[in-house]
């Protein structure tokens, strides 16, 4: 995750409750003498519906030979049911009859796996389920052959989905949406972190916490090797009894466009992968029925939209790649589809990732940030109200608070804002900024309501060097650095920190206008390689993370601070947990 220098540097709605549930599965067995598979399907369809709308649900299985492409087809009971907006398929509509064509990523079904799609509709006078489906043309008629021929083939309707959004004002039960989504109830424990947590010697002290849940590349969303996907985590905190999720939508193409540690897997202009692979699925796993009590937070791209401001232009920490991304607008236009998407869903709350204090925290950084926020909530359909809250140093480092001292404090008549360490930001640590950019953003247009979130998962910056009195009143430097608890070489230092620790443990309500200290990167996790490893994640060797790099515009050039033999991002970096716990504060 990416710190910068001064240059570089997240509703309420009432819902009508209704739900409607239907199971169809079917065999049609093709003789042997014929060289055609048999199809075989089993379709679950779910709605929830408020006056005139609903989100619907679907989850097709194969339980006959593979299948490589499908077409499902249903029809409406009432004229008056439409279409509206629909993810992970290519939808049609003509008259009654619905069509879904299977995307690129998700036609060939093996026997017994199984696919989910979805889509918001609109209806009049009743909103009765489909009682009968087919999948290329066979009915899935719960395991009988049928009586009469399957229907031909017919080619989907060329008729495109309407792409006006649906109602946004009166969403599916679920809701209405609280204030603050972390009064109240239990975090979801991620057991795969967890038990990586548990093997370390001490580790069981903090591995109960919740953390964030990483949908950082398209294969996580179905999981990978030692990871659970994003279904699966959902099931998991409902047999927990969990009362909140919290999960990072993290692929932007071109992501994170300042730093090849966390670059991903999708290029500068593949928004339609983004839309269509990424977003949609996980729009359709999110708004499966089954979890509507589940309170669902998604940290929106983290090391996004601040690099547009601060990494562009002719500043001297412009960054080629992000002027690009600037240029090509997808950026903007895939927070707005994502916040569009999961916006529309009742028990989602949307946090943008608003970089950090000693990112964005400078005058000439605030209100350009706010803007562009503001301009990306309104993008692809979304609006302002799609945006709960905000998150700040998600995955970072900068102190929670400076008890030593603030940015009124003066050395002989000298601001601290003078010293090196400050620079003439607006602000000397996490809170302060994320309450004063939360005035920023309420005049930036957002709803007066926002919330922030602080991720405090390694700012404690405990142990032996941990300052317990005001630095030496000689200058401001002197004052600054002897009693700074931030013991980085420079605010622009991101990656793998030497001597940080644990720092607040999650927990809501814990300051006006902040809705939650959360854990969203998993203690333990490391930020990126000290050396270039190859990889199939589309991840970089950025030399912020080697040790011995001696710095860049963006941290004034400075040593990098980084420790020595990290693995790629997200992977499990034993000698940082250790050292996190080792310098924890509050202490463990």
């Amino acid at each position: 995750m990416n710190l910068r220098s001064r240059w570089s540097g997240r509703r309420k709605v009432l819902a009508l409750a209704g739900a409607s549930t239907l199971v169809a599965a079917g065999l049609v067995a093709i003789p042997g003498t014929v060289a055609h598979a048999a199809t075989q399907c089993s379709v679950t369809y779910s709605a929830n519906q408020w006056q005139g709308g609903f989100t619907a649900s679907l989850t097709i299985q194969n339980v006959g030979d593979p299948l490589n492409g499908w077409t499902l087809g249903f029809t409406f009971p009432n004229s008056g049911q439409r279409v509206q907006q629909g993810w992970s398929a290519t939808w049609s509509q003509s008259g009654s009859q619905v069509t879904a064509q299977s995307m690129s990523w998700n036609g060939s079904l093996a026997t017994g796996a199984s696919t989910s799609i979805g889509f918001n509709g609109a209806w009049s006078g009743s909103n009765p389920a489909p009682t009968s489906f087919t999948i290329n043309g066979t009915v899935c008629n719960g395991g009988t052959p049928p009586t009469t021929p399957p229907p031909t083939t017919t080619p989907p309707p060329t008729t495109p989905p309407p792409t006006t959004p649906p109602p946004t004002t009166t969403p599916p039960p679920g809701g209405p949406r609280v204030d603050n989504p972390y009064v109240g109830v239990t975090g979801y424990v991620n057991p795969d972190w967890k038990a990586k947590a548990d093997a370390e010697p001490g580790g069981s002290r903090i591995s109960n916490n919740p953390t964030g849940v990483w949908m950082d590349r398209i294969a996580a969303i179905n999981g990978t090797t030692g990871a659970r996907g994003l279904r699966a985590h959902l099931d998991t905190a409902v047999a927990q009894g969990a009362g909140y999720i919290q999960v990072v939508i993290y692929n932007l193409p071109g992501r994170d466009c300042s730093a090849l540690a966390s670059a991903g897997e999708l290029e500068p202009t593949e928004i339609d992968r983004y839309k269509t692979e990424y977003i949609d699925p996980i729009a359709a796993i999110m708004g499966d029925a089954k979890y509507r009590n589940l309170r669902i937070i998604n940290v929106i791209e983290i090391d996004s939209l601040p690099n547009l401001v601060t990494n562009t232009g002719s500043r001297p920490t412009a960054v080629p790649a992000c002027d690009v991304m600037k240029a090509n607008g997808n950026y903007v236009n895939g927070v707005g589809y994502a916040l569009a998407k999961l916006g529309a869903l009742p028990n989602t709350y949307n946090y943008i990732d608003a970089g950090h204090h000693g990112w964005i925290g400078w005058d000439d950084n605030l209100a350009p940030s706010a803007t562009l926020f503001a301009e990306a909530a309104r993008a692809s359909g979304s609006t302002l109200n799609n945006v709960h809250g905000f998150i700040v140093n998600t995955a970072n480092y900068g102190a929670l608070t400076e008890p030593y001292f603030n940015i009124n404090s003066t050395v002989g008549g000298t601001s601290v804002r003078q010293s090196r360490w400050v620079d003439w930001n607006r602000y000397v640590d996490e809170q302060s900024f994320a309450q004063g950019f939360r005035t920023q953003l309420i005049s930036a247009g957002f709803n007066s309501n926002v919330g922030m979130l602080i991720d405090t998962s390694r700012n404690g910056w405990g142990g032996s060097a941990r300052p317990t009195g005001p630095g030496a009143q000689t200058n401001v430097d002197t004052f600054v650095d002897g009693g700074r608890l931030d013991r980085r070489i420079h605010t622009g230092n991101w990656c793998n920190q030497s001597g940080a620790g644990i720092g607040e443990r999650p927990r809501a309500a814990p300051a006006a206008g902040i809705d939650a200290y959360v854990w969203i990167k998993p203690p333990g996790e490391s930020d990126g390689a000290s050396t270039e490893i190859e990889n199939d994640e589309g991840k970089g060797f950025d030399r912020m993370c080697d040790p011995t790099y001696t710095g860049n515009p963006r941290n004034n050039n400075n040593m990098s601070g980084a420790l020595a033999n990290a693995p790629l991002s997200g992977h499990w970096f034993s000698a940082q947990f250790q050292q996190l716990m080792q310098n924890a504060y509050p202490p463990l």
